[in-house]
């Protein structure tokens, strides 16, 4: 397989730019049609231009509707635990969800929401050591996500565009749903005390959110305010890595809408 470097790349999107054709670009730099159609759309989408004429429709570049509760779902398991990458074998971006086989049923979830969010991509799980990858592909991912970028993501600023925090703001339960079904979980502690002479036994169940980018922690927890559930940082090897919901009242708040991992 033969990999065209970033001059080739340029030369094409400058010429691509000034309005060349893509298969007179594809002929003049000896380089794949294919791959030109797939560097244009790339381009246009990250200057803000509608990348062509796809195959599926998006929400972005033409408008489709949106499922705004599913979208604020993927978007929270997308910055626990997803991926955008783009394989030598697929012109076209895959977004990748891995979820741990414990859960099967927030498999089950996410496999649902992402057909929610792209109804004209199929998507599809792969298997993987102790989990399953949940994976969708679309030319627009980089439209619907962009927060994507080179490295991972706690080496990189994580903010979220106006109109994804306006979907946030009115789906903050999805989305705390989706960054606990990736990065948190629901535990129970216990201890023992004695009362009136009897050794008795007491459980405290609390949710745990683990995540090393400080601006993912702080999206979970700005919308965990909003929401009126109390939290406390907890350090680990002394970061502060853990969000903590501990409260009786944010505990019940939580199991209501987002309950143990199942």
């Amino acid at each position: 397989m033969h990999f065209h470097g970033a001059e080739v790349r340029q030369r094409a999107l400058t010429l691509l730019r000034d309005g060349a054709k893509n298969a007179d670009v594809a002929r003049g730099l000896d380089v794949p049609l294919g791959t030109i159609s797939s560097w244009k759309h790339e381009d246009r989408a990250k200057r803000g231009e509608c990348p062509g004429r796809p195959v599926a429709a998006c929400p972005r570049c033409d408008g489709r509707e949106l499922d705004e509760t599913a979208y604020a779902y993927v978007l929270g398991l997308y910055l626990g635990d997803g991926h955008i990458s783009r394989h030598s074998a697929h012109r076209t971006p895959s977004l990748m969800i891995t979820l741990d086989d414990s859960w099967p049923g927030i498999q089950d979830e996410a496999e649902s929401a992402l057909r929610a969010v792209f109804p004209d991509n199929a998507t599809c799980r792969v298997r993987k050591t102790g989990c399953h990858n949940v994976k969708v592909y679309s030319l627009h991912l980089g439209c619907l996500f962009p927060q994507h970028g080179p490295g991972r993501k706690h080496e990189r600023a994580i903010v979220l565009e106006s109109w994804q925090q306006s979907i946030v703001d009115a789906h903050p339960w999805s989305f705390v749903r989706g960054l606990v079904h990736s990065d948190g979980c629901r535990n129970v502690n216990w201890t023992t005390r004695v009362v009136a002479g009897v050794r008795k036994h007491y459980e405290y169940p609390r949710y745990f959110f683990s995540n090393v980018s400080d601006d993912i922690r702080q999206l979970y927890t700005d919308t965990l305010d909003k929401l009126g559930v109390e939290w406390k940082t907890c350090s680990r090897r002394g970061r502060p890595y853990n969000v903590s919901v501990a409260r009786r009242a944010s505990v019940a708040l939580m199991d209501a809408h987002v309950g143990p991992k199942y």
